[in-house]
């Protein structure tokens, strides 16, 4: 071999060891040994294992960002989403080996990592597809990262559970993963809070049984606990019911209001019709007076040329009596 050939079988063979065992349990002795070289000749062309799986791992993070980067290229904001996720896909299901290798050390939820530093990456390109969307929506832009991180680290660990399973295809995975993401944001709550329910609560740990209350006002807390529950509830039903009576309202306003729009839209059509007919009308008016008087000329014209001739004609006739 070349000394390039040798680097890249070098490359390959240690990219698939570092899949299977991750970086700790690969060893120089097993990467020469399935290349069946000797350790120097490693040593030679990397310095060590740690060469090897910096250019692989920069490869990976490569090949991945690029796939992502050219998804993102899309006009559309649905378009670019649905190629980023089926770009992921595609590179997990083309290069499971790579995508073994970048997260085994680097979970996608761990924050720290080549892998975490890909996403992150990622993320911030998505940052400006999610802040023209919040703008054109009328959302907070400055929310955009925040959503890029939850999107991308979904995305993320979708793939990784995606990587075992391989079901069901990527086309259908992209589709899900869409399907969540875009129609989530489609109903975006610009101002997001937690239900009273949920609000102030504090979850205790369960009672140390040395400490333990007697059976009887443990009945009772749970018989209060139990109202609390139903009152809460009941309380959330309440302001359920509040929120569709208010969505109900809103949507008999917009009714009206696309009513009264038609209504205005129609009346102005009326009114351009009318103006429209009037213009006709004095168009054939003013089309009747100029061919009436082309008519007045034209007999006036014919009147002096009678006239004429009845002058030239008046001694002949004289002279001949």
């Amino acid at each position: 071999m070349t000394g390039a050939e040798r680097r890249e079988q070098l490359i390959q063979i240690g990219r698939a060891l570092f899949a299977e065992k991750g970086f700790d349990g690969t060893s120089v002795e097993e990467i020469a040994a399935s290349a069946k070289v000797s350790k120097p000749v490693v040593y030679e062309h990397f310095g060590g294992k740690e060469g090897i799986y910096a250019v692989v791992i920069d490869r990976e993070m490569q090949r991945l960002l690029t796939l992502v980067t050219q998804a993102l290229s899309a006009s559309h904001a649905l378009v670019k989403l649905e190629r980023a996720a089926l770009a992921l896909l595609q590179y997990i299901e083309e290069s499971n080996e790579g995508f073994r290798i970048l997260v085994r050390d680097s979970h996608a939820a761990s924050g720290t990592g080549t892998f975490a530093s890909l996403l992150s990456d990622i993320a911030s390109q998505v940052e400006d597809v999610l802040a023209d969307e919040f703008k054109e929506r009328g959302y907070d832009p400055k929310l955009a990262p925040m959503y890029a991180q939850m999107l991308v680290g979904m995305t993320a660990l979708t793939g990784q559970w995606w990587l075992d399973v391989r079901k069901p295809r990527r086309e259908e995975v992209a589709a899900h993963l869409v399907n969540l993401s875009w129609n989530g944001l489609t109903g975006l709550d610009p101002n997001p809070q937690l239900t009273a329910a949920t609000r102030g609560l504090v979850l205790s740990p369960p009672p140390d049984t040395r400490t333990a209350r007697p059976a009887e006002r443990d009945a009772k807390e749970q018989d209060k606990a139990r109202e609390r529950d139903l009152k809460e509830q009941e309380k959330l039903q309440r302001e359920q019911q509040k929120a569709r009576e208010r969505e109900q309202r809103e949507r008999e306003k917009a009714r009206e209001r696309e009513l009264k729009d038609q209504e205005k839209l129609q009346r102005e059509q009326e009114k351009a019709r009318e103006r429209e007919q009037r213009e006709r009308e004095k168009a054939r008016e003013r089309e009747l007076k100029e061919q009436e008087k082309a008519q007045r000329e034209q007999q006036k014209v014919l009147e002096r040329q009678a006239r004429r001739a009845s002058k030239a004609g008046a001694p002949e006739r004289a002279d001949g009596s």
